[in-house]
């Protein structure tokens, strides 16, 4: 019984150290769809960590004051930004510009996964032309990798 108790012990800490060893890394795509080829686009990873909660304060009924958090310590100076090129050039659309984009993300990917991460979510969004007079967009996407340390 002993040997037992032992044995269920062992198997629940190496359960528990399993989980706990799981790291996530997010890598960012910009592409620009502003006309004119005028945008930037870029993937942008960074290499730099950070610790929310340095940057974090909680609102109660009681206590409600604002977060007085630096904004220049959480800015990030040690990244990785991969250009892209822009959806757009002097000629409207180019969809070899897309193709291109989609070679380059893809070889990010690749490389981050022979690295031994693993693709867990990918997340877009788009904030485009709203009429006349915005000639600003930008098309992000968001790659969350996830492995173990």
């Amino acid at each position: 019984m002993k040997n037992l108790l032992i044995l269920f012990a062992i198997s629940l800490l190496t359960f528990v150290e399993v989980q706990a060893q799981v790291e996530y890394k997010v890598v960012t795509s910009v592409e620009s769809i502003v006309p004119n080829g005028l945008g930037r686009s870029r993937i942008i990873s960074g290499n730099e960590e950070k610790n929310y909660k340095d940057y974090t304060s909680t609102q109660t009924e009681e206590d409600n004051k604002r977060n007085k958090s630096d904004r220049g310590s959480i800015r990030v100076k040690d990244f990785d930004e991969t250009k892209l090129l822009n959806f757009f050039n002097i000629g409207g659309i180019r969809f070899q510009n897309i193709a291109a984009n989609d070679a380059v993300i893809s070889s990010k990917i690749n490389t981050m996964i022979d690295e031994g991460w693993e693709l867990a979510f990918i997340t877009s969004a788009v904030e485009s032309d709203a009429g006349k007079g915005d000639g600003n967009g930008i098309f992000i996407t968001r790659y969350i990798f996830k492995r173990n340390k």
